[in-house]
Parts: C-alpha cells; structure tokens; sequence
C-alpha cells in the first residue's frame, strides 16, 4: 500500500521540481520582455513546456515505447481519432443542449457573426482542440497510466491519473504582479498561491466534471492496449464543444438552474459530472450483465 502511495506521488515530485524551475525562469524571462505578459502567465506557460519535454527523457527512463502509451500501430491512431471525436459529440452535446433548453446559455446577440467568420473560428479552434488533446492525453492516459499501471491496479491508475488531470486544471494564482515589481521570490509566491487555489471549495462542482471526465477516458484507454488515438478524439470533441460554446454563448449563472454549470469556463459542472457519472454506471452494468 505504501508503495502505490509512494508511486502516486512521483507525479506530484516532477510537477513541483518543474514548476520551482519555472518559478526562477519566469523571473528572467519577464525581465527580459518586460510587461507585455504577467508573471503569473510566463510560469504557468513555462511549467506546461517543461513538462511536455518531461514525456521524453520519462519514457526513455521507464522503457516505455509508442506502443506503450497507447498509440496504435502505423496510421490506425490517426483513423481512431475521428471514431473518437464521434464518441465525444455523442456524449457532451446532449448536456450542451439541456443547458440551453434550460436557459443556463443563451446566444450571444452583441456579437456579429457571418457563415464564413464561424467556419474560420471553428477551424481554428478544433485545430486547437486537437493539439491540446494529443499533449494532454499522451501525458495523461499515455505516460501516466503506462507507468503507474506497472505498479498498482489498472483503476487505481486510471484514478490517480484523473486526479492529477483534474487538478492541473486549477493550478493557477490570480495574483497579477507587474515586471519591475518582480523580484527572484515573486514566482515561488505565485506558485504557493496556485497550490492553495487546489483546496478551493468553488472550483469542487467544476474538478468533479474534469475527474468524472479523466475516468472516462482512462477506462477508454484502458479497454485496449491501442486506444490513445480514441481518447484523442474523443478528448478533442469536448474541448472544442465548449470552446465554440464560450465564443457563441453567454452563460447565465443566475438562471434557475445556473448552479447546474461551474465557472471555470461556464460549461462544465454539476450536470457533466452528473452526465458523466450516469454514463459511467451505465457502461459498468454493460459490463456486468455482459460478465467482462
């Protein structure tokens, strides 16, 4: 037990060694840029660099190959990922659809749209999706569930990865510090911020939906050796529904049902966690009746 608790914290290890590095980089890099960005966003930018570079040397640390971390062989990955982002429309749309039915979002009637201008920015965001997705699951249900399924049970894997995908997603200070008041200290206070904004009871509806969303996609993963390329898509799908959402929608906290969506980006919540979760149990009887 102590041992699985041990490997469950490496992660966390990397993440801090990282993100102190990052402290004393940002300090340089914004004195060398002056104040065209915020400390606070130089660091959360360079952590993010850093442990996507953190992927290779981890692999050829742990001999943990393509194969590994889920991609399938040759081109069939790149086939999964349109299976993938089928999936992921399947799932969330309907939740997008109850949240308009319900006047938690609304069209956004201050912004003038033409076909062409919709089609230009729903290009560039699923562009933008896709990229996200391939970093944040090959790190996720790639690496992580790859080496941590070495040393402790394949859901208890799937559950520490969801844990830290869910909770990287709050890992940020709102403390905003100007370039010439920066001194080598300001970013170990940034980053001390960022960790207590973990512990934050207002984000809990919106962590709940990312967990609830990290499992799903680990137990994806997890159902073949080669199914990165699924949750891929998959992934994909949800992170540009909710980007298109935030560009065409404005959400209504104070309606009826607002406490339904959290505010981390006005889209997730209660009701996708609860989705999710319905999902999840629903998939688990399959299973059970089925007696895989």
């Amino acid at each position: 037990m102590l041992k699985r608790i041990y490997y469950a914290l490496v992660p966390l290890a990397v993440l801090l060694a990282v993100s102190l590095l990052a402290c004393l980089l940002g300090y340089f890099l914004v004195q060398a840029v002056g104040d065209r960005f915020t400390l606070s966003k130089v660091i959360s930018k360079t952590t993010l660099v850093f442990l996507v570079l953190s992927i290779f040397p981890a692999m050829a640390r742990l001999k943990i190959g393509r194969s590994d971390l889920g991609f399938a062989s040759g081109n069939l990955w790149l086939k999964q990922i349109p299976q993938g982002f089928a999936l992921g429309l399947l799932i969330l749309l309907p939740v997008l659809s109850a949240e308009y039915l319900l006047d938690i979002q609304s069209l956004d009637r201050a912004k003038e749209w033409t076909a062409l201008l919709i089609a230009r920015k729903m290009g560039l965001i699923l562009l933008l999706s896709l990229l996200i997705s391939l970093i944040e699951e090959s790190l996720f249900r790639g690496l992580l569930i790859a080496s941590l399924g070495r040393k402790m049970p394949p859901f208890a894997a799937i559950a520490v990865s969801a844990l830290y995908y869910a909770s990287l997603h709050f890992l940020h200070s709102h403390s905003t510090i100007p370039g010439e008041q920066a001194d080598w200290s300001s970013g170990f206070r940034l980053l001390a911020e960022a960790f207590g904004n973990l512990f934050n009871a207002y984000n809990f509806p919106d962590w709940l939906a990312l967990f609830a969303v990290g499992i799903f996609l680990g137990i994806l993963r997890t159902r073949s050796s080669a199914n990165l390329g699924l949750c891929i898509g998959c992934h994909s799908a949800w992170v540009w529904q909710i980007k298109m959402g935030k560009t065409l929608f404005d959400t209504h906290h104070n309606a009826e049902y607002g406490f339904l969506v959290g505010y981390y980006d006005g889209m997730i919540g209660w009701l996708v966690a609860g989705w999710l979760a319905l999902f999840l149990l629903a998939y688990g009887v399959y299973l059970r009746v089925r007696g895989i």
